[in-house]
């Protein structure tokens, strides 16, 4: 028989439950989890005798408690570890939540980022936050925002619809960034009635001279199905894996596309997409079965 009190002892165990899942994605997965995930594959097209391992950072968020500046200088150590031949951030330093202490400027978390060591360089893209919290770039419609001066300022290059020739042990490859996708916020403010992006795919490629493979950085992975199969892999973030996930998928992911360009490892057509989970929140300070991450890719 169901008593009231079996009712209180079912009811107050079902509340100490959610409260202790709160607990785990407000205080634990965000801030004291970092896994390394890990992808090996040999795409069509890739050079034979070509080993490249590439490390990737992408959706930092910088704000604090969540993503402070020694945090993100503890993770670029971790990474640094890693014995990546190349590194890549794949954007979205810039916070993109309010429920926050103190924003970390630029210069701050720029500076952590100066820390990464690779031997063949750190190389970085921008992301719709990038875009989204730098009012005097939205007003110009384009442009720099303050994290392509930050980056710039500790060496770091940013590619905007840029491509560049890269060698490892006498074999060449192509490493190509697209400007944000999201880039310019619609409104009467800024005299836009949409979303706007300012990537430019085609011009971007247009640089490659040569059949080595490419590499393609794009911080929405939403522009993989107008990836042509000369790319070998096109490497995203944004998306944080929807930074909610249960039993593999995501109810609510920022991507045209649902669930499909979510997280992880995607092989379409013989292209292949690898999408990071990201290592900060925007929106709410809540990570539940994704939790923050670095991405490490072995080719050939």
């Amino acid at each position: 028989m169901f008593t009231r009190r079996g009712f209180l002892q079912t009811l107050g165990g079902g509340f100490a439950s959610f409260a202790a899942l709160g607990s785990y994605a407000f205080a634990i997965e965000p801030l004291a989890r970092l896994n390394i995930a890990r992808y090996h594959l040999t795409p069509s097209g890739w050079t034979p005798g070509l080993k490249l391992r590439v490390v990737a950072l992408a959706d930092l968020h910088a704000c604090e408690p969540w993503m402070s500046s020694r945090r993100i200088a503890s993770i670029c150590a971790q990474a640094n570890d890693l014995g990546g031949d190349i590194t890549v951030l794949l954007g979205d330093y810039a916070s993109g939540m309010n429920l926050v202490t103190r924003y970390v400027h630029s210069s701050e978390w720029s500076k952590a980022l100066a820390t990464l060591k690779a031997p063949l360089g750190v190389h970085a893209i921008m992301g719709n936050h990038d875009w989204w919290e730098d009012r005097t770039a939205q007003r110009n419609g384009g442009g720099e925002t303050f994290g392509h001066r930050a980056l710039a300022d500790v060496g770091i290059p940013v590619h905007s619809n840029r491509a560049i020739r890269l060698e490892k042990d006498g074999h060449g490859f192509w490493l190509a960034g697209l400007e944000d996708q999201l880039a310019l916020l619609p409104g009467k403010k800024w005299g836009r009635r949409s979303m706007t992006g300012l990537d430019d795919l085609d011009g971007t490629l247009a640089q490659v001279r040569d059949n080595a493979p490419v590499i393609l950085l794009a911080h929405e992975p939403d522009i993989f199905p107008e990836v042509p199969a000369r790319v070998c892999l096109t490497m995203s973030g944004h998306t944080h894996g929807g930074q909610v996930r249960f039993a593999g998928l995501a109810p609510v992911v920022p991507s045209r596309f649902g669930d499909r360009y979510a997280y992880g490892h995607i092989v379409e057509e013989d292209r292949n997409l690898i999408v990071s989970g990201g290592l900060g929140c925007s929106i709410a300070p809540i990570r539940f079965g994704v939790p923050p991450e670095i991405v490490v890719v072995d080719l050939g």
